[in-house]
C-alpha cells in the first residue's frame, strides 16, 4: 500500500472506506479507470475531515453510477447529462460524486460549457483552484499514484488559493463565490494574481451572469459547512449576498442565529451517528428575519427545489412537536431520552438547541449528546454477538438496545469508603483527687 493510500484510508470513516472499496470494485468490473479527485483529495492532503468523495472516471460515469445504485443500495439524488456526472448518497449518509473526466470550454462568461471527454490530466487542468486539481489513482496497476500537474500540494502547504489559469474566474464567475467560501473555511490567503483576476471580474460585473443553479449549489455547500455564518459575513463584506437576496444585509442577516448553530454543532462527538439534513436547518436560520415576500425572492433567485422548500417550511412545526415530547415526565430515565433522540433527525435536535427556551429540553438534549450518545457507542458488535445476536438481525438490534439500556440506566457505583486508620487512645487523664486526701505540707521559711 502506498503512503497516500494509507493516509487516505486513515482519514476516512468506516462508511466512507466501504464506499471507496465498492467504487473500486465496480470500476474494475466495468473496465474503466477511476480516480479520487477534488475536495476529497484537498481535505486529505490538507489534514481536514473528508466530507464528500469525488470520483472521476475515464469512461461512462453515469452507467457506473447506475450500477453502484443497484448493487449497493445507494441513491442517485441528481445527475447532469451535459457534464456526465451524478450526485449519490450511499448507506451511512456518505455523499459522493461520480463524474466523467472532461474538458469544459466556455463560449462566454457564465454560459453553459461545451463538454468533451478527456484524460485525467486534462480534467485536472480545467478545474478552478490548484488545491482542487489533485487526483489519486484507484486502479490496480497504479493504485496510490498521486497526479498533481498544477502543484496543488505545494499551495496546500503554503495555505494559498491559486486559480489554475488566468481565465478561471472569467469563464465561470460562480467560482468567485467558491473562492471566498474556501478562503473562510480553510483559512487560506488568496494568491496575488488570483486576487487581481477576482478584482477584474468584479469591475466587469460578471457576477451578475451567475446562473441560479450555481447559486443554489453554493447555498447547499454553505449549509454543509461547519460555520456558514462566517462565510456569509465574508460575502456580505464583498457585496455578493444580493445575488441571493437583496434583503440579506444589515440586521436582517441572522449572524447571531448562525453562530448559535455553530456552537451547537461543536457539541456533537466526532464520528458519532448523528445524521443531519443541513439544508432546511440552514435555510430556517438564514431567512429567519425575512418577510414572506423576501423569502419568495430568495426561492426565485436560487431556484430552490420543492423538496428543499417543503422541508424548510415544515421544520419549525416538527421541532415544536419534539419539544413537547422532551418535556414529558415519561423521559425521566436516561435510556428513555436516548430512545427519543436517537431516532430523531439531527436537524430537529439542533434547531431546539438554537431556539428552545425551556431549560429541561436543553438539559435533556445536552445530556443525550454529551453523555448518553458516547456511552451507547461503548456497546460494541462483539458485546452483542457474545449474547447470541447475529449482525443485521432483529435479535441483534434487540440485544444491543438492551445492553445500551442497562448501561445508561445503571446507577453509578458509590466509591468504597476508605478504611479508617486505627485511632490512638487518648491519654489517660490524671487520677481524680479524693476529697479526704491530705495535702502535702509546705515548709515555710
Amino acid at each position: 500500500m502506498s503512503d497516500f493510500m494509507f493516509m487516505l484510508e486513515s482519514h476516512l470513516s468506516a462508511d466512507q472506506n466501504r464506499v471507496l472499496s465498492q467504487v473500486q470494485v465496480a470500476a474494475t468490473e466495468a473496465g474503466v479507470s477511476v480516480f479520487l479527485t477534488g475536495g476529497a483529495m484537498r481535505d486529505m492532503l490538507g489534514g481536514y475531515a473528508v466530507r464528500d468523495l469525488d470520483f472521476t472516471v475515464d469512461g461512462n460515469a453515469l452507467k457506473l453510477a447506475r450500477t453502484l445504485a443497484k448493487g449497493t443500495g445507494a441513491e442517485i439524488i441528481s445527475s447532469d447529462e451535459r457534464r456526465k456526472c451524478a450526485e449519490m448518497v450511499f448507506p451511512g449518509r456518505v455523499r459522493a460524486e461520480i463524474a466523467m473526466a472532461r474538458q469544459e470550454r466556455y463560449p462566454k462568461p457564465g454560459a453553459a460549457p461545451q463538454v468533451t471527454p478527456a484524460t485525467i490530466h486534462e480534467d485536472l487542468w480545467r478545474r478552478d483552484f490548484t488545491v482542487n486539481a489533485v487526483a489519486l489513482s484507484l486502479n490496480r496497476a497504479s493504485r496510490g499514484l498521486l497526479i498533481d500537474p498544477t502543484n496543488g500540494q505545494g499551495d496546500l502547504e503554503r495555505k494559498e488559493l491559486r486559480a489554475v489559469s488566468n481565465y478561471t474566474l472569467y469563464e465561470d464567475p460562480a467560482r468567485i463565490l467558491r473562492l471566498w467560501r474556501f478562503k473562510v473555511r480553510l483559512g487560506f490567503t488568496i494568491e496575488e494574481r488570483t486576487r487581481q483576476q477576482y478584482e477584474n471580474v468584479r469591475l466587469e460585473e460578471l457576477e451578475q451572469k451567475i446562473p441560479s443553479a450555481r447559486l443554489l449549489d453554493e447555498l447547499e455547500q454553505m449549509a454543509e459547512d461547519a460555520n456558514p455564518g462566517e462565510i456569509l459575513r465574508a460575502l456580505d463584506q464583498e457585496k455578493l449576498l444580493p445575488l441571493f437576496s437583496p434583503a440579506l444585509a444589515g440586521t436582517k442577516l441572522n449572524l447571531a442565529g448562525l453562530a448559535k448553530l455553530h456552537r451547537a454543532r461543536q457539541l456533537i462527538p466526532y464520528g458519532a451517528p448523528f445524521p443531519v439534513d443541513n439544508m432546511p436547518l440552514f435555510l430556517c436560520l438564514l431567512t429567519e428575519k425575512l418577510n414572506a415576500r423576501e423569502k419568495s425572492g430568495l426561492i426565485r433567485a436560487t431556484g430552490l427545489r420543492r423538496s428543499h422548500v417543503s422541508a424548510w417550511q415544515k421544520l419549525e412545526a416538527r421541532a415544536k412537536r419534539l419539544e413537547r415530547e422532551l418535556k414529558s415526565p415519561k423521559l425521566h430515565k436516561p435510556f428513555a431520552v436516548y430512545q427519543a433522540l436517537s431516532e430523531t433527525p439531527g436537524e430537529l435536535v439542533l434547531y431546539l438547541l438554537v431556539h428552545s427556551e425551556i431549560r429541561l429540553v436543553h438539559d435533556r438534549i445536552r445530556n443525550y449528546i454529551e453523555k448518553y450518545l458516547p456511552a451507547s457507542l461503548e456497546v460494541t458488535e462483539q458485546d452483542v454477538q457474545a449474547q447470541g445476536g447475529p449482525p443485521g438481525t432483529a435479535k441483534y438490534r434487540k440485544i444491543k438496545s438492551e445492553l445500551i439500556e442497562a448501561r445508561l440506566n445503571a446507577r453509578p457505583k458509590r466509591p468504597a469508603p476508605e478504611e479508617a486508620a486505627p485511632e490512638t487512645p487518648p491519654e489517660s487523664p490524671p487520677p481524680a483527687r479524693r476529697p479526704d486526701a491530705r495535702q502535702p505540707k509546705v515548709s515555710r521559711a
